[in-house]
């Protein structure tokens, strides 16, 4: 029971944990929702199904029983009125065998000169359960004068300190089900899951292209399900009057009118990628973009932005923060600067090299 229990437990976190690591990333609301719901569910029918079991094991009356104190020792607890004490005891029941038990339990300070080695104290247990060991810190007057007068000779190990257990035996089979419900979970949304990888990164050249008509004898275009790519070829750039729009335009011909995720620009790389069909994530029209500033937002981070001899630079067009966002990158022998601008190619933000 207890092997199966843990194989279940760790079923759970496993699957919770895939689940939402899995709708983040697939932007599944309901899976998120599910992932974070799992574990609250199954807490509440451990504690409902478990709930019967407290109820008998409440109405067991606990067995009293003299104990002789073995050892004992302050382990916590001194900054308050309470100290946490370790016992070693032997119990010595009146209707079965003395054994060894050792056990926590905060004891007042003003009481502890009362439990010495060598002495006799009451305790209660659970019959079915004795290595929970309480001391009865105000026993009835019978069991006190009975410890008041009561020898008890000590008894050898084993000492009991708990329930027995299944050692490391519970943690394997917990960490098996973990990793068994994960990938189950991973293998039943891999559909999914493999078009927002490809979605996040530039088609490979081993992807068969579903249209590549050049767009011009020195141009290459690569369009599949999930981005497309346009690359001029040497003397070229997209800042030329009318070639980024054209580029863009490619992409989108004889096929019907599809949302975008990013549109990122290099010198003599365009790359788009397509939000999935049915998805809610911010996306955009591409058609819709402000081309025609393009070249001078680039040109102000240039020359505007303290970046020397500027090298390299990349322009980003996407929606993740509900407003459209252009972002010009410029890399340069001093660093690194930004420029944004809104919707309509109005600058809105500088960030100087760093």
């Amino acid at each position: 029971m207890t092997l199966a229990l843990g194989l279940l437990t760790g079923g759970v976190i496993g699957a919770s944990l895939a689940a939402f690591v899995v709708g983040c990333v697939i932007g599944s609301v309901p899976l998120c929702v599910a992932g974070v719901g799992l574990p609250v569910v199954y807490g509440l029918l451990f504690l409902l199904a478990g709930a019967p079991r407290r109820a008998r094991e409440a109405a067991v009356a606990p067995r009293t029983a003299l104990a002789a104190v073995e050892s004992l020792q302050a382990v916590g607890g001194e900054a308050t009125s309470d100290v946490a004490v370790r016992f070693d005891l032997t119990v010595a029941p009146d209707d079965a065998p003395a054994y060894r038990v050792a056990f926590r339990q905060d004891i007042n300070l003003a009481d502890l000169p009362d439990y010495r080695p060598g002495g006799v104290v009451v305790v209660q247990y659970p019959p079915d359960r004795p290595w929970r060991v309480r001391i009865v810190k105000r026993p009835t007057p019978e069991w006190e004068e009975r410890a008041a007068g009561a020898r008890l000779d000590s008894v050898p190990g084993p000492v009991l300190v708990g329930e027995p257990s299944y050692g490391g035996a519970v943690g394997l089979v917990a960490l098996l089900g973990l990793l068994l419900a994960a990938a189950g979970v991973v293998l039943l949304f891999r559909a999914d899951l493999f078009d927002q990888g490809t979605a996040a990164a530039p088609p490979s050249s081993a992807e068969p292209p579903v249209s590549s008509p050049p767009s011009s004898p020195s141009s290459s275009t690569t369009v599949t399900s999930a981005s497309g790519t346009v690359t001029l070829g040497p003397n070229q750039s997209f800042l030329d009057q009318g070639e980024l729009r054209k580029a863009v335009g490619s992409l989108t011909e004889d096929t019907d009118a599809r949302a975008a995720l990013t549109v990122v620009v290099q010198e003599r790389l365009l790359s788009v990628v397509y939000a999935p069909t049915g998805s809610q994530a911010p996306a955009f029209d591409p058609d819709s973009l402000p081309y025609d500033r393009f070249p001078a937002l680039v040109d102000q981070a240039r020359a505007g932005l303290g970046t020397g001899s500027p090298q390299t630079w990349q322009l980003t067009v996407e929606r993740l923060t509900g407003s459209l966002t252009i972002r010009v990158v410029v890399t340069g022998a001093e660093g690194t600067a930004t420029l944004e601008a809104d919707a309509q190619g109005k600058v809105v933000r500088r960030t100087p090299a760093q």
